[in-house]
C-alpha cells in the first residue's frame, strides 16, 4: 500500500463533489426552479445534457477563458439549445440567478462526511480549497454545518487564480501557516486538485470511483480516508 508521510499536519479538502454532494443538491435545485417557472422538461433528461455542458464551461472558467457571468449563462443556454427548448434570455438569466440563490439551501453531504471530519480534526488541521464562488461556498459550509471543522477557507475568488494554478495552493499554504511537505490535498478533480497539489509540493488523495494513476492514493468513499490516516 502506498502511504502518506507520517509528518502530515494539514489536510486541504475540495468542497463540491468531495464533501458536498453537488449532483444531488443541484438536481433538487433545478426541480424547484422548473416547478416555479413551469419548465416542462423531465429533470433527468435536462441533467443528462446539462452535467457535461456544465463541466465543459467550468473547465473554460478554470482556464480563465470565460468570466463568471458567461459561465452561468452559457451552460444553461447551450443545454436548452441541445434540448431544442425555446426559452428567452430573460428567463435563462432568471434561472441562473435563482440557481445561485437556492444553491446553499440544499445541503446533502457525501456519506460519512461528518464522521470522517470528526475523526480527522483530532489529528490534523483541516482547511478548504475550492474553485467555487466565495459567497456561495461559505454559505454551503455554514448551512451544511461543516464550517466548524475548517480553520481556513480558501476560494479561487479570494486568490485571484483557480486550481490547478500553483498560486492557489501557495496562497493556501501561507494562509494556513503550513509547509507543502506537511500538507495533503483531498479532492475529486485529478487535474485541479490532485495535479495542482502535487505540482505545489503537496501530497494528494484522489476521491474517485476510478483511479487514474497507481502512484497516487485514491479512495472511492470518504470513510476510506481512515485507512491512510
Amino acid at each position: 500500500m502506498i502511504s502518506i508521510n507520517t509528518n502530515i499536519k494539514h489536510l486541504f479538502f475540495d468542497l463540491d463533489h468531495t464533501l458536498w454532494d453537488f449532483d444531488r443538491n443541484s438536481k433538487l435545485i433545478f426541480q424547484q426552479i422548473f416547478k416555479e417557472q413551469n419548465i416542462l422538461i423531465p429533470i433527468d433528461v435536462f441533467l443528462e445534457v446539462y452535467v457535461p455542458v456544465n463541466l465543459k464551461y467550468w473547465r473554460l472558467y478554470r482556464e480563465d477563458k470565460i468570466e463568471k457571468l458567461a459561465l452561468r449563462y452559457h451552460r444553461l443556454k447551450e443545454t436548452f439549445n441541445v434540448l431544442e427548448y425555446a426559452i428567452s434570455d430573460t428567463l435563462i438569466n432568471k434561472i441562473s440567478e435563482d440557481y445561485i440563490q437556492y444553491l446553499p439551501n440544499f445541503n446533502y453531504l457525501f456519506p460519512d462526511a461528518i464522521e470522517v471530519l470528526q475523526y480527522l480534526e483530532n489529528k490534523y488541521q483541516l482547511h478548504i480549497i475550492t474553485n467555487g464562488f466565495e459567497k456561495v461556498q461559505n454559505l454551503k459550509l455554514k448551512k451544511s454545518g461543516i464550517h466548524i471543522f475548517f480553520k481556513e477557507i480558501i476560494t479561487s475568488e479570494c486568490v485571484g487564480a483557480k486550481k490547478p494554478n500553483t498560486k492557489v495552493f501557495e496562497f493556501a499554504l501561507e494562509k494556513a501557516g503550513a509547509k507543502a511537505n506537511e500538507s495533503l490535498m483531498i479532492g475529486d478533480s485529478y487535474e485541479a486538485d490532485i495535479m495542482g497539489a502535487i505540482n505545489s509540493g503537496m501530497k494528494a488523495i484522489h476521491f474517485t470511483q476510478e483511479s487514474r494513476n497507481n502512484n497516487i492514493l485514491s479512495v472511492s468513499n470518504l470513510i476510506g480516508l481512515k485507512k491512510y490516516m
